[in-house]
């Protein structure tokens, strides 16, 4: 044993510790390339199959010709691109920014001071608060719309309420203001969430020494809450924005097919027009529009 111990080198502070080899080495490494392609593998394989699979086809299918019946003929053209600046398309992208720019705008003014007052709950009363807000997700979106319809119809809860005060009944269906209150509804909890995550991450003390300063409670909330949130301000409008401009089946059922959007054109060019090439078009415009509202995002982000 002491011919071992004095075989062992000595650490610069007189310690013995025995040297490590290359297996001491690698020991202590979490794993290698093949552990990350285990654990990478089940998430790339779904983005590939279900995300850049179908675009790519998307984006082939965009310089092609639809057939004569329907369906694509395999023959180069850059028609389909063109057809996009026709005034008509041109007015149906105008009437989706104009409904998904005002549900955001309203989104944002409700969503805000909601997510601001369930910030300064008791613990408690934040999880009950949450809960209530994520509730109507547990519900399948088709039923909740159906519900705006029976709320809304002539013979309906609202028009019977209005109708016994006076002031009713009211043509209350199949207009824009009817997609906007549909569209809110569906999307305001992605508006309450993001800010509220913010919002709870603020440093209380930064509000009580503009407080102890001398400002007033608007001025705290404009110089010093306001432009900390900004990044759930930009986040949720994202997240309102985006589903709003290309959702379809509000303005069907709550618009009553007079309101067409962008995603009304989509699915008709696909599945009535059976044009598909200018349908892919239209889908890999949105796409554009998507990505390019993405990176202003990320770049207002940054700036904040």
């Amino acid at each position: 044993m002491k011919a071992e111990t004095e075989a062992r080198p000595a650490s610069p502070s007189g310690d013995a510790r025995p040297a490590r080899g290359k297996r001491g080495r690698k020991a202590g490494r979490p794993g290698g390339p093949l552990a990350a392609v285990t654990f990478l593998a089940p998430g790339l394989t779904y983005l590939i199959v279900l995300l850049l699979v179908p675009l790519a086809l998307v984006l082939s299918y965009t310089v092609f010709q639809r057939g004569r019946f329907g369906g694509v003929v395999y023959e180069f053209t850059t028609e389909n691109f063109t057809r996009l600046f026709d005034p008509l398309y041109l007015d149906v992208v105008g009437s989706s920014l104009k409904i998904a720019g005002l549900t955001t705008l309203i989104a944002l003014a409700l969503g805000y001071p909601t997510a601001y007052l369930i910030a300064q709950l008791p613990q408690k009363w934040k999880t009950i608060a949450l809960i209530a807000i994520v509730l109507p997700f547990w519900t399948n979106f088709i039923i909740r719309v159906y519900a705006w319809i029976i709320l809304l119809s002539g013979p309906g809860l609202v028009n019977s309420g209005l109708k016994a005060l006076g002031l009713g009944p009211f043509e209350l269906l199949y207009n824009q203001g009817t997609i906007v209150t549909g569209l809110l509804y569906s999307y305001l909890p992605l508006m309450v969430l993001p800010l509220y995550a913010t919002i709870e991450k603020l440093d209380p003390q930064l509000r009580e020494a503009s407080a102890n300063l001398g400002a007033s409670a608007f001025t705290t909330f404009r110089k010093v809450t306001l432009p900390l949130t900004v990044p759930g301000v930009l986040t949720g409008c994202l997240f309102v924005f985006v589903p709003s401009f290309g959702n379809f089946v509000i303005p069907e059922m709550l618009g009553g097919g007079k309101t067409v959007m962008v995603g009304n054109l989509i699915r008709t060019e696909f599945l009535k027009a059976r044009d598909w090439p200018f349908g892919s078009t239209l889908a890999l415009a949105l796409v554009a529009v998507l990505i390019v509202l993405l990176v202003v995002q990320a770049w207002a982000a940054r700036r904040a």
